[in-house]
């Protein structure tokens, strides 16, 4: 009689599963609204794959731009494989059900793999930054231990700031309620369900996104006016086309990455008439977007690398 009592009131404040909706309103067209989803995964995971998979074949390659390449493809496979199967089994199959600790763990793995790859970002901005500003100390300041230490302090900084999320999360009663208007599982919309007072969850959560990430987006900013000066300073005309070409589409991936992942954080705690359906599919495409763009960006608009994609078949005029 003890255990069932305990029992009960452990699953009153923790539900053992939540439930994932899909897109509100939308279920009879979930079919439809997968095959986008579905395509951009797949393209996904083949660009980044190529771009892995040259960079590491490729010894010549193995230079500072490419190394940062290479982490910003590892973190978009992540990013996007946290949330897309889950989202794809919802949509074909109508498997709703994630445990307790499964959306505690796709929770935790998406907001630390976003602020990783913010990191990343921010890095390969500082590395445009001084190959294009800095060129004769581009070797001695980016060299490999440089670059491996910068990779595991943008990694250690995703998992610190990340981490508490969890501990806000437990602490919260739910009273039964699990049911998640979402495809996946992040803190806000998880924090919502609860029966008592998430200021915590909010404040905290309010104060990573302007801090940590809300930081990179103006370190990010300020590395690319730096260069837009240097650009301008080029007597080549020709040469001044060619940077401002390769500048603006990188940031206009850039804006793709944080505007809808901004719009999804303050829509949670401001945007109460926002529809729900335009809050999560954009909640979406910020992880899914970005994955499919930066192989393109980064990658084969790189000559060298577009030359070793030509080699090897796989592009074609």
């Amino acid at each position: 009689m003890m255990l069932t009592a305990s029992l009960s009131n452990s699953t009153a404040f923790h539900p053992s599963t939540f439930i994932l909706l899909g897109i509100p309103g939308m279920q009879d067209h979930h079919i439809w609204i997968s095959i986008p989803f579905c395509s951009m995964y797949i393209l996904a995971l083949a660009g980044n794959g190529t771009i892995l998979f040259i960079i590491m074949t490729d010894k010549a390659l193995h230079e500072p731009m490419y190394l940062f390449l290479c982490l910003l493809s590892i973190t978009d496979l992540v990013l996007c494989s946290t949330t897309l199967p889950k989202m794809l089994a919802i949509f074909w199959l109508d498997a709703h059900t994630i445990s307790f600790h499964g959306c505690l763990t796709q929770m935790f793995f998406v907001h630390a793999v976003f602020a990783t790859e913010s990191a990343i970002l921010l890095a390969m901005a500082f590395d445009r930054y001084v190959a294009i500003c800095r060129p004769l100390h581009y070797i001695s300041i980016l060299n490999a231990t440089v670059i491996g230490k910068i990779g595991a302090a943008c990694v250690a900084r995703g998992l610190l700031f990340v981490f508490p999320f969890i501990i806000l999360i437990k602490r919260l009663p739910f009273c039964g309620r699990h049911i998640l208007a979402h495809t996946y599982c992040e803190h806000m919309g998880i924090a919502k369900l609860a029966c008592t007072s998430i200021k915590p969850n909010t404040v905290y959560g309010l104060t990573v996104a302007l801090s940590v990430t809300g930081m990179d987006v103006v370190l990010i900013a300020a590395s690319y006016v730096l260069i837009l000066r240097a650009v301008l300073c080029l007597p080549s005309q020709d040469a001044q086309l060619r940077a401002f070409s390769t500048c603006g589409a990188h940031v206009c991936v850039i804006l793709l990455f944080y505007i809808p992942a901004f719009f999804s954080f303050f829509t949670h705690r401001f945007g109460r008439h926002v529809p729900p359906q335009a809050h999560i599919i954009l909640a979406n495409l910020y992880l899914l977007v970005p994955p499919v763009l930066n192989p393109l960006v980064y990658g084969i608009n790189t000559k060298q690398i577009r030359t070793r994609i030509l080699g090897l078949g796989l592009w074609r005029r």
